[in-house]
């Protein structure tokens, strides 16, 4: 995962805004450490720090196209850049191998529609020298991080991690997933027809299995170790498996996986039990409350955001992420996604038909970027780690998001995501193919999320919480944990508008605030943890969840 910077419309002082790009460039080299790149002329700068991936010798950013000037910085993976070449009619200067150079020339010869073609995960500057003018794009499900911003000249700013704006931007925003920016204009590239209506056509598990299997086929596309993370719950282990049975399909050496957990957790259990049915080389990391609860500044300042239940989930992940960069493994393959798409989580069981369980599942969507990639890309990316999510293949969702949701459907106490599970009988074992559906936060230990329960209980006072409204004007905390997260925010992020780039609302489960409406066992209760749904979770020793 790279990081990229961009400045634009500068209306005078060049070598400043130079300067000013390499700072701003300086505070995401976590996401690049690889290599560092710089353009700059009277009207652009151009920064870029390389996470290298595909082509390592000579993909080296930002890109220029030798003909026609044009000069691009990405961060991410074109998966089918290999195809669209076939696509392009002319001929063109190529000087790496890498698959975002491709992005020049469809630009040149298709204008910013050519965001339609890709599949990928993307987020890119290109400055169009020879037309003065300067194209931003992001991709279909905001999986790869983009915020842009506005210093009190009116210069806009774009980074990947809102830190290198922060200091220079009194205006900051996150660029919408699924857009584009060209010419004055923001445009909505990404609005499948999925998102309109209610979906009728049946599913196929066939065809289900197979779109998945394609969406992990191609983003194994790397030039540099990678390996794939289990928690032991369905969605990774799917993932793992099918990765896996490539390998051997293949006759390549076996995988590297990875887990994490307090000591004896039930996700450390279930992930060496799929590690074992795959054949993986499996590395069990344990980690302790206490180190998390050290790491959670850093965690805050990585992910930027004080959102309960992302920052409960990145901080365990961003401590792997750094176990995993130890190792040499650069790119791993993960599960998010397929609870937003299939229904997975618990609060999904009371949805009372088939139109409110499909909006809620666009709805989940379409926030993805704010919180599950947003917590899978920067915990990863906070060590040099690429995490990419198969579920979200831009092809497979259009796919799995057009089954008719009464097929995705789990009243009372049949299990959740049941037509993903049965597509894939075989591949797993059946205790962790029907494992009931544990949140990452949860199974990595439940103590660690009552710790964290208990601290802000004792940190934050009922006094503070009242006067909350007062000392939060903007975006005010709704727990006392949210309120403890909030000020560590503020600590580290100045911006006017920084706050505003994080969602706040009701949650039970991790649903939508719309969706509370669904059960009188969610009323007056307000924690993203799975063991919310007491009727549905199974775990014996819960605790009171207010």
């Amino acid at each position: 995962m790279c990081g990229i910077i961009g400045i634009f419309n500068l209306k005078d002082q060049p070598e400043q805004y130079r300067q000013r790009a390499l700072a701003m460039a300086s505070l995401i080299r976590h996401r690049g450490p690889d290599a560092s790149g710089v353009y700059s002329d009277k009207y652009a700068v151009l920064a870029h720090e390389r996470l290298a991936i595909v082509d390592p010798l000579s993909g080296a950013q930002p890109l220029i196209d030798t003909k026609t000037g044009s000069v691009l910085a990405v961060n991410g993976e074109i998966y089918n850049h290999l195809e669209l070449r076939k696509k392009l009619k002319n001929a063109h200067d190529w000087k790496t191998k890498s698959d975002c150079e491709i992005i020049l020339y469809l630009y040149d010869e298709y204008g910013p529609e050519c965001v339609e073609m890709f599949s990928g995960i993307f987020a890119f500057v290109l400055y169009d020298k020879k037309r003065g003018d300067f194209f931003i794009a992001r991709d279909h499900m905001g999986i790869c991080p983009l915020y842009w911003g506005w210093d009190e000249q009116g210069t806009l700013h774009v980074a990947s991690e809102m830190k290198a704006l922060d200091k220079y931007c009194p205006k900051i925003e996150e660029f919408p997933p699924g857009s584009y920016y060209h010419q004055g204009k923001l445009v909505k590239w990404y609005e499948p027809e999925w998102t309109k209506t209610i979906p009728t056509q049946k599913v196929f598990l066939t065809k289900l299995r197979e779109e998945l299997e394609k969406a992990v086929r191609q983003q194994l596309m790397a030039d540099v170790p990678y390996g794939v993370l289990i928690s032991g719950g369905l969605d990774s282990s799917i993932i793992a498996a099918i990765a896996s049975k490539i390998h051997q399909d293949k006759k390549l050496p076996p995988l590297h996986s990875f887990a994490i957990g307090l000591k004896d957790s039930t996700d450390l259990i279930y992930a060496k039990k799929v590690a074992q049915y795959l054949g993986t080389i499996h590395h069990e990391i344990i980690f302790t409350i206490e180190q998390a609860m050290d790491a959670l500044r850093d965690v805050i300042y990585h992910i930027e955001t004080f959102d309960v239940t992302t920052i409960r989930a990145s901080t365990p992940m961003y401590l792997m992420a750094r176990k995993i960069k130890s190792l040499g493994i650069k790119m791993v393959l993960s599960g998010e996604g397929s609870d937003e798409i299939f229904g997975g989580y618990l609060y999904f069981h009371m949805a009372p038909d088939a139109r409110e369980f499909h909006e809620e599942c666009v709805r989940k969507l379409s926030l993805l970027s704010k919180y599950d990639c947003l917590r899978a890309n920067k915990s990863m990316a906070a060590w040099g780690v690429e995490v990419r999510v198969p579920f979200l293949d831009k092809e497979f969702i259009d796919y799995a998001m057009s089954i008719d949701p009464q097929d995705k459907m789990c009243p009372g106490k049949i299990i959740e995501k049941s037509i993903l599970r049965e597509a894939f009988i075989g591949y797993l074992p059946d205790e962790i193919l029907w494992r009931q559906k544990e949140q990452f936060s949860d199974g990595v230990g439940y103590s660690w999320i009552d710790h964290l329960k208990k601290h802000t209980q004792e940190i934050v006072t009922d006094e503070m919480m009242t006067a909350a409204k007062d000392r939060f004007g903007l975006q005010t905390p709704l727990t006392k944990e949210e309120y403890y997260y909030r000020e560590i925010f503020d600590s580290l992020f100045h911006s006017p508008s920084a706050a505003l780039t994080v969602p706040i609302g009701p949650s039970i489960a991790c649903s939508t605030p719309t969706a509370l409406r669904w059960s009188k066992e969610f009323q007056g209760k307000a924690d993203p943890s799975g063991r919310a749904i007491f009727s549905i979770h199974q775990n014996e020793k819960e605790i009171p969840i207010t």
